[in-house]
């Protein structure tokens, strides 16, 4: 990809959707899917992280997948323990900072020493902080952050938005600059509620198996074409 500096977007959060539409297509099992989308994760941070992208968030696993079945999200549990274990060399390779957000108390105790060697482990990297969002959902968060704020003895009549800020997960991360979501759906999912609110949004028809470099460059570049106004006017 060839580097981009003009309003290159700071934070770049992405829906990853369409694993198992892409596999049923082709007549594969949903797992295939999954199992793919985990390609499509390190081809996008690597590009992500060629360009200076400073923050990339990904929606692993939200707090509704759940419902799916039981088969299904003992595969998708594998497969978070290879991408912060086997892969995890290959991040640290790329000088990739890990983050990890959402309620992580639910997974089993090795998932949890993963997570946690990954953040330790990656900490003192200066490249793309790659921001995984894990039984994640952004009502939640938000519920997780006015807890935590009463807790520190903010009054519930005082509350206001720069408490809210400061009590999410990553309160030191700057709101996403650009939302990508593969697979043609145009709806956020109850992903960085809050964070979203100025977000630009960019859908892509591919499902996210398919998404590579180009298809990343053709967001950026569609995010750099775009006048960002803040609900005020073009100065």
């Amino acid at each position: 990809m060839t580097k981009q500096t003009n309003c290159l977007p700071s934070h770049v959060a992405i829906i990853m959707d369409g694993n198992g539409r892409w596999a049923e297509a082709r007549g594969l099992p949903r797992t295939s899917g999954h199992r793919e989308g985990v390609e499509a994760v390190r081809r996008t941070v690597k590009a992500a992280n060629s360009i200076g992208i400073k923050y990339l968030t990904v929606f692993g696993f939200s707090t509704e997948n759940w419902a799916r079945p039981s088969q299904e999200i003992g595969f998708l549990m594998g497969l978070i323990r290879a991408y912060f274990g086997s892969r995890l060399a290959e991040l640290l390779a790329g000088n990739v900072k890990i983050r990890v957000i959402g309620d992580q108390s639910v997974f089993d105790t090795e998932i949890q020493r993963l997570l946690q060697k990954a953040q330790i482990d990656s900490s003192e990297n200066t490249g793309l902080e790659l921001i995984v969002a894990l039984n994640y959902g952004g009502r939640a968060e938000i519920v997780r952050a006015v807890n935590r704020a009463h807790s520190q003895g903010v009054d519930a009549g005082g509350l206001e938005e720069k408490h809210v800020s400061a009590y999410l997960d990553a309160p030191d991360v700057p709101d996403p600059d650009l939302l990508i979501r593969t697979s043609g759906e145009l709806r956020i999912s109850n992903f960085l509620l809050w964070q979203l609110a100025y977000a630009e949004l960019y859908f892509s028809p591919c499902f996210w198996p398919e998404f590579d470099e180009n298809e990343f460059e053709r967001a950026v570049a569609a995010y750099q074409s775009r006048a960002r106004r803040f609900g005020g006017l073009k100065s």
